[in-house]
C-alpha cells in the first residue's frame, strides 16, 4: 500500500474487538515512533504501554468514556521536558517531538491492520499519579489500541489546499 493510501485509511477507531494485540505488533508500532524525526535528535519522547487491566481502570478514570475502558491496550505518550530542545524565545519543543512519534505510531499500527484514536481531552494530573511518573514527564496522549469492531471510515470532509496553502507569503 502507498504512504497516501495508509494515511486515506487511517481513522480513529472507537470500539474495539475483544482479542488481545500481539506483542510483536506493538513493538513494531513502538518502533515506528522511535524512528520519528525530533527537534535537534532529542528524542524527548518516553511511551507507557498497559495491557494490564488493574492499571488501564485506573488510567481510564482519567478520561471516562466506555469505548475506552474497552481497548486490549493503551499506550500513554509522554513528553520529557528535561531532554527536549527548547527554542531562544523558550518554546519547548516536547509536545511537537511527541506528536510526530505518535502519528508515525499510529500509522503503523494502521498498516499492521489495528485501530487506535488520538486521545488528548484527559486529566493529565491524575494520569501522572497514577503512573507515578517523575516531574519531568508530562503525559500528552493516550492512545487506545486493537482490533477495530465497527464499520467506521476515515473522514471524507477535508479542507481543500487552497484553505491551507499558500506560495511565498501568506494569502488568507
Amino acid at each position: 500500500m502507498s504512504f497516501l493510501d495508509l494515511v486515506k485509511k487511517r481513522y480513529s477507531a472507537r470500539k474495539f474487538l475483544e482479542r488481545p494485540v500481539e506483542e510483536e505488533k506493538i513493538m513494531a508500532m513502538l518502533e515506528a515512533a522511535r524512528l520519528a524525526p525530533s527537534a535537534v535528535n532529542y528524542q524527548p519522547v518516553y511511551f507507557i504501554v498497559l495491557t494490564d487491566q488493574v492499571i488501564k481502570d485506573r488510567v481510564c478514570d482519567a478520561y471516562s468514556r466506555d469505548w475506552f475502558r474497552n481497548a486490549p491496550v493503551l499506550i500513554v505518550a509522554c513528553g520529557d521536558h528535561s531532554q527536549s530542545w527548547k527554542r531562544k524565545d523558550g518554546k519547548d519543543h516536547s509536545d511537537i517531538d511527541v506528536a510526530i512519534a505518535v502519528d508515525h505510531l499510529i500509522l503503523a499500527a494502521t498498516e499492521l491492520g489495528l485501530g487506535t484514536c488520538w486521545v488528548c481531552a484527559f486529566d493529565a494530573q491524575k494520569v501522572h499519579q497514577v503512573l507515578e511518573l517523575p516531574e519531568h514527564l508530562e503525559p500528552a496522549v493516550l492512545i487506545p489500541v486493537g482490533y477495530a469492531d465497527d464499520d467506521r471510515k476515515p473522514l471524507k470532509k477535508r479542507k481543500e489546499l487552497s484553505e491551507m496553502v499558500s506560495w511565498n507569503k501568506y494569502q488568507g
